[in-house]
């Protein structure tokens, strides 16, 4: 059984409906809950899948080895739950958007990508934050299913990774667009709160956080237009 927090939309429906995926840490309602009601407030429902919680597991940032993957069963949970949402009485018709922060952006790069076993006109559109984007570009039969957008900070000490997600907005002109945010860092879209852990250098120079989700990368400008880039973005899909 997977666990998930539905926020409903405020009044009518006026937009698409939005599975959003939780990080490494596992949900983080600093971000991921205040994602949710901003999108609510705007006309989307918002379901939160809680694809570590559902199986007994804490945070997955320092697991040596993942058995819930972006690529296995948690490509399955995000279909699982645009399903579930697609199918519920009030949801507007014409495909749902998946969203996703650090492993659940891996995720949604995942159970986004055109394949035979993807529903069709299940996906309306993708947004991936701080994804992982090496050797997407160099796979030949990678492209997304629907329109993707990648929200990423740009600092100097992470040039690879965010080299990466530009070959693939390169590759892809007009399916892929590429936001960065310079001097912005991992999960630089946290709202500010005092009291939470510190983030250090990890795997593939990406910053981790230890214990749980941090304020120490929060760039408030760059969250500010993000907010304002995804609902443009939704709001533009076709």
């Amino acid at each position: 059984m997977l666990n998930a927090d539905l926020f409903a939309a405020q009044g009518r429906a006026r937009g698409a409906a939005i599975v959003a995926l939780h990080g490494c840490s596992g949900p983080a309602p600093a971000r991921d809950d205040s994602w949710a009601r901003q999108l609510a407030a705007a006309g989307h429902a918002v379901l939160l899948p809680d694809s570590f919680g559902s199986r007994g597991l804490g945070s997955q940032c320092s697991a040596r080895t993942r058995l819930v993957t972006p690529a296995g069963v948690r490509r399955h949970d995000a279909l699982t739950a645009l399903r579930w949402l697609a199918d519920r009485p009030g949801t507007p018709p014409g495909g749902l958007v998946l969203m996703g922060w650090s492993d659940g952006g891996n995720t949604v790069l995942n159970a986004g990508r055109a394949s035979p076993d993807l529903p069709a006109g299940l996906i309306r559109g993708l947004i991936a934050f701080y994804p992982i984007c090496r050797g997407l570009a160099e796979t030949k039969d990678w492209a997304p299913a629907a329109p993707l957008m990648i929200l990423m900070g740009e600092p100097e000490e992470n040039s690879a990774a965010v080299a990466a997600c530009h070959a693939l907005a390169d590759k892809l002109p007009g399916k892929v667009t590429l936001v960065t945010y310079a001097g912005a860092h991992h999960e630089f879209d946290v709202p500010e709160a005092p009291g939470r852990t510190k983030i250090v250098k990890g795997k593939h120079g990406l910053l981790t956080p230890v214990g749980g989700i941090s304020s120490a990368s929060v760039n408030s400008a760059a969250r500010e237009d993000a907010g304002r880039r995804v609902s443009a973005f939704i709001a533009g899909l076709p």
